[in-house]
């Protein structure tokens, strides 16, 4: 279960700025943010599984992250991976919204998700679980979980009004957005309305960084991209036990992009 906020144009310095958790089974094997040697157009971590990502930007300050739709059932066996349809959009000269019309057709083939897709100019929102699979989104701040576009639920409620209290500030406190992905304190509402779950799964992911045994937050990432083009991604990784065991830091200017042996600031 992921979470994340998002403002959009929202802000005089800053074009797009996004503060997210990844959760997922601490075995699946992923790869921490950088340059894909394969494609070094896309910056992001990447999964090892299925080789898709969840978060990642391009060599034109393009976007996208993508969460799984919360549901019981189970994938069908041979069902395309979510996480490919970032890089088929960075991989392609579309915009958001024309990329998500003439993905519309075979969305229902992939297990449950959302999307959002930014270029220069649009945000678009995608789901195939939405009765209207995509819409362009105006200027705001937004938040997304597992379900749809800010659906209430109490933990995504308090990180959305965390961001919109840090939007008030000419420069944004990069450490102050990680400080409150980190918040691990279970909802007193309970969390998942209408998902049926075991009582420790539900208060585990009832807060916005998910410690649990076997599953939790990955990692917590920020990406800052002013007007001007110039670019601050944050990407803090933790084990099984919520301890950080990784940092990377990509700074860019406008116009710079980096190679795949040298994308900025590694810590680990």
């Amino acid at each position: 279960m992921c979470l994340l906020v998002l403002g959009w144009r929202s802000h005089p310095r800053y074009r797009l700025i996004v503060a997210a958790n990844r959760d997922e089974f601490h075995a699946r094997a992923a790869t921490p943010l950088g340059i894909w040697s394969d494609q070094p157009h896309i910056l992001g971590g990447r999964d090892q599984q299925a080789g898709g990502t969840w978060f990642a930007v391009d060599h034109q300050r393009r976007f996208g992250v993508i969460t799984n739709f919360r549901e019981l059932a189970r994938a069908e066996p041979g069902a395309p991976s979510r996480g490919d349809l970032i890089p088929q959009f960075l991989g392609s000269t579309d915009g958001p919204q024309n990329f998500l019309n003439a993905q519309c057709a075979a969305a229902g083939a992939y297990v449950g998700f959302s999307l959002l897709l930014a270029d220069s100019e649009q945000l678009c929102y995608a789901s195939n679980r939405d009765d209207h699979f995509q819409r362009k989104l105006p200027a705001g701040i937004y938040g997304l979980s597992n379900h749809f576009l800010d659906t209430p639920w109490p933990k995504l409620l308090r990180v959305r009004a965390g961001l919109t209290r840090h939007m008030t500030a000419q420069d944004i406190d990069i450490e102050g957005l990680l400080a409150m992905l980190a918040d691990d304190q279970p909802s007193p509402q309970g969390n998942v309305p209408d998902v049926e779950m075991p009582a420790d799964w539900a208060r585990a992911l009832s807060s916005p960084f998910v410690r649990h045994g076997t599953y939790g937050t990955r990692c917590s990432t920020v990406l800052l991209l002013e007007h001007s083009g110039a670019m601050r991604v944050v990407e803090r990784r933790f084990d099984a036990g919520g301890v950080v065991v990784g940092e990377t830091v990509v700074d860019l200017r406008p116009g710079e992009w980096p190679s795949v042996d040298e994308f900025g600031v590694v810590r680990t």
